[in-house]
């Protein structure tokens, strides 16, 4: 049996304005039904990809296919299989939630009686029932925003792009905003999502692709990224400075501060590692008060590969 082909397969997009290079040529492919989270800086081709791919602006090179239709050859089919959520809300505020979804349903030229039980189904689905019939310059932002995403769903889309919805909304309705992805995820929707929340990419990706320059500088599941980086390290506290300075002589490695009263050794935060390094110290009568672990995080592998002065590609499989 053949495997599903991927929901979104590119080779070598590539898109310049003027003199200044966006997209350098990127491949990317995702599969059916998982989120595929890019990260990178302002300006490193996160919102061009999602424009060429939801069919908005025309790259210059590079083939696509999203939802099994080719990009060039067939935009309608791909428009029609795919929703959008810009970073700015598609939502008209002069008119109610409601009157906003019934405007969709006429857009996908849906029958008014199907218009109707979409409408309603998706309202309560993202808990905007009560709100339905107030205007939508009432809602907050995070209404505003599952409203958004209510209207991309009245098409039933294959895939859905979403450039940093959760942009400006405060942690609850960010947290909100995840269990939506998720559970659209869960129902076989693919999400490309991004975003400049590295907690948040951690949280929702199944694979994440780091944007720099207009080039893909690194990619894999955030486990996989986070061993790509060194730095983990156990930071030991103590009370006393003797202890201390006889910590340090007896480990002879990591970086002491005599003034927070701390020395910092090179882990990787396993048992096993603890489990010899308390050994050591105990061994020694040596009085730890505390100690804490560190081990990379997104925010690592973020400065680490976008800082990288040639821009090295690094893949994780």
């Amino acid at each position: 049996m053949n495997p599903a082909p991927p929901a979104i397969e590119a080779t070598g997009l590539s898109k310049a304005y003027g003199d200044k290079v966006v997209l350098d040529g990127i491949d990317l492919r995702v599969p059916r039904g998982t989120v595929f989270s890019l990260l990178g800086p302002n300006g490193a081709g996160k919102t061009t990809t999602v424009q060429i791919l939801s069919t908005l602006v025309r790259a210059d090179g590079g083939t696509a296919r999203v939802a099994g239709h080719d990009l060039a050859a067939a935009p309608q089919s791909v428009r029609a299989a795919i929703g959008v959520t810009g970073q700015f809300s598609a939502v008209d505020n002069l008119i109610t939630g409601e009157e906003n979804m019934a405007l969709m349903a006429d857009l996908h030229h849906l029958a008014r009686s199907e218009g109707r039980r979409v409408t309603a189904d998706l309202l309560e689905r993202f808990d905007l029932t009560g709100a339905a019939r107030k205007p939508a310059s009432t809602y907050s932002g995070g209404m505003r925003r599952r409203l958004d995403i209510a209207m991309t769903l009245v098409g039933s889309p294959e895939v859905i792009f979403l450039d940093e919805p959760t942009t400006g909304l405060d942690p609850r309705s960010r947290h909100t905003m995840w269990q939506i992805i998720r559970d659209l995820v869960a129902d076989g929707v693919t999400v490309l999502l991004t975003t400049q929340y590295l907690e948040e990419a951690d949280q929702l990706a199944d694979r994440i692709a780091v944007l720099s320059g207009g080039r893909i500088v690194a990619e894999g599941t955030a486990d996989e990224l986070k061993r790509l980086v060194p730095g983990g390290h156990v930071r030991l506290r103590f009370l006393d400075p003797a202890e201390l300075a006889r910590a340090a002589e007896l480990l002879d490695v990591g970086v002491r501060d005599d003034e927070a009263l701390t020395l910092q050794v090179p882990g990787d935060g396993s048992v096993h590692t603890l489990r010899a390094l308390l050994d050591v110290l105990d061994g020694a009568r040596v009085a730890v008060d505390s100690l804490t672990i560190h081990t990379p995080d997104l925010d690592d592998v973020f400065f680490a590969v976008t800082d990288r002065p040639e821009r090295e590609k690094v893949r994780s499989r």
